[in-house]
């Protein structure tokens, strides 16, 4: 009999700041008010030097109630499917228990993310089973960085909307684009280009 020499074994978790930047019992009204989470997820992020400068938020749409985060954690957990969109679906699915959030009786949801999803992450917001997607900067501000978001195309959203994703743009854009900036003059690794 043989013995596997790798264990197999894939754990993911936040860092230890999150709990003091996202407050988790309040209530979220806007798409500011959401916004705001995930960039500052995406802020915290930088800062504390646990990742790239993205962040993620789901919610219950119609009651605000945030479900989960995510941010970039790529380099810290050495996974480069780990974006912040990804991290996020997977909280969010884990704290619902079920593999989507289109789940029958349950809230609808909704993902905010501080800049447009990549090719991967916007392929996986099909299959998460969020209703609504909101961004904050945009692509070419990802871009102006050096990070490369794949084959993402106009066609690609429509796609989402036709599959019935509602979709938002530069939704505080400005505040988004500051932390892909202070990412940069902080000497980020970027990890795609």
């Amino acid at each position: 009999m043989s013995k596997r020499a790798f264990a197999g074994v894939v754990r993911i978790e936040y860092p230890a700041w999150v709990d003091d930047v996202v407050d988790w019992a309040r209530t979220y009204a806007t798409d500011a008010d959401r916004m705001r989470v995930a960039i500052a997820v995406a802020r915290a992020n930088v800062e504390q030097g646990t990742g790239g400068p993205f962040g993620a938020a789901i919610f219950e749409r119609a009651s605000g109630k945030l479900t989960a985060v995510g941010m970039n954690a790529v380099v810290r957990l050495h996974n480069s499917t780990l974006h912040a969109e990804m991290m996020a679906f997977m909280m969010a699915e884990q704290r619902v228990g079920s593999y989507t959030l289109h789940a029958e009786g349950r809230p609808e949801h909704e993902l905010h993310t501080s800049c447009e999803p990549c090719a991967m992450c916007l392929g996986a917001t099909l299959w998460s089973g969020v209703r609504r997607l909101v961004t904050g900067a945009a692509r070419e501000d990802a871009s102006r960085i050096d990070f490369d978001e794949g084959p993402v195309f106009a066609e690609s959203y429509r796609y989402l909307e036709d599959r019935g994703i509602e979709i938002a743009r530069n939704v505080l854009r400005d505040e988004a684009r500051a932390v892909l900036e202070l990412y940069r003059t902080s000497g980020g690794t970027i990890y795609n280009g």
